[in-house]
């Protein structure tokens, strides 16, 4: 399917998406970017695209979102797409739905090798039941947050890389297994103005711990499951790699345990494996993933809140 698309933002998530869509860019829009070719989405002719990737700053999403749903555009924002006022999330899907648009926020890490290869893992049984669920993800991003003019504010690393974490478990295991709060554990600003560490966790049926931060100054990811008949591991993604997949089947009563490894050296596949996914989207006439924006925003919200009580 050929879709022609505009970029809204044209900054480094926009220049990204631009590399990646190639030739169906038909248009790009930023309001300081002297080489896009409109400064606002309005001066864009309807009728010359059919969708819109959106990268800009969070306040801008719902107001941009909402005008193009109305209009019947598709729309890819980056995440994490949250809440200004009460009720902005579902009047973009009630939007969506009526013009039968798709809305879909970006999160790339569901396209990683690995990242599908866990969950195939979990869906196959082979791991039995799921005790717990360990993820840090880090980057050495603070100096260039403290730069930015709208990013060094507020719960900080908690929406941007707590966002994807988060993601990711509703990826793996849907929303309905946590069935216990998500708690601060620490909230940190060691360097930057908006938190750059936090540890966030949940004692539910299935036990998790998120840590993230701005401080690591080599980019790293990693992810240890425990479960009754093994263990699975994932040690960064394929843009850091190597990435490593290591898979332990469990030995009764106790021994070494058979490990199955799997390691990649390659390209990160994410940013073009989820921009094809949003143009079948489009074609099928969606479904769109708000109600996992609305699941996601929830639990941000929160968290920001204690968070940012705590690190008062």
């Amino acid at each position: 399917m050929t879709l022609r698309v505009i970029i809204i933002g044209m900054g480094v998530q926009g220049e990204k998406r631009k590399k990646v869509a190639g030739d169906e860019v038909v248009a790009t829009v930023d309001p300081v970017n002297p080489n896009a070719d409109y400064r606002e989405l309005g001066e864009v002719e309807l009728g010359s695209f059919d969708a819109a990737l959106a990268c800009v700053p969070d306040a801008a999403k719902p107001g941009l979102l909402l005008y193009l749903l109305q209009n019947g555009k598709h729309v890819l924002v980056e995440k994490p797409l949250i809440s200004l006022k009460v009720g902005d999330l579902q009047r973009l899907k009630e939007a969506a739905a009526r013009s039968g648009a798709v809305s879909y926020t970006a999160y790339n890490h569901r396209f990683e090798p690995h990242f599908m290869r866990m969950k195939a893992l979990f869906d196959s049984g082979a791991l039995g039941r799921v005790y717990t669920v360990r993820m840090f993800y880090g980057n050495g991003t603070a100096g260039l947050v403290r730069q930015s003019p709208w990013r060094d504010e507020g719960a900080g690393v908690l929406p941007d890389l707590g966002s994807h974490l988060l993601d990711t478990l509703l990826f793996w295991f849907g929303p309905g297994a946590f069935n216990a709060p998500f708690r601060i554990r620490l909230a940190n600003r060691f360097e930057n103005r908006s938190l750059d560490h936090v540890v966030i966790d949940c004692d539910g049926s299935i036990v998790v711990q998120l840590e993230m931060t701005l401080l690591m100054w080599r980019n790293h990811f990693t992810c240890d499951v425990l479960a009754k008949e093994g263990t699975a591991h994932i040690e960064s993604l394929c843009k850091w790699g190597p990435s490593l997949f290591r898979h332990r089947a469990r030995v009764r009563p106790s021994g070494q345990p058979p490990e199955r490894i799997e390691t990649l050296i390659q390209p990160d596949p994410t940013w073009a494996s989820e921009y094809e996914h949003f143009k079948a989207l489009c074609a099928a006439g969606g479904p769109g993933n708000i109600d996992n924006d609305i699941w996601i925003d929830g639990q941000l919200k929160a968290l920001s809140r204690e968070a940012l009580r705590g690190a008062a």
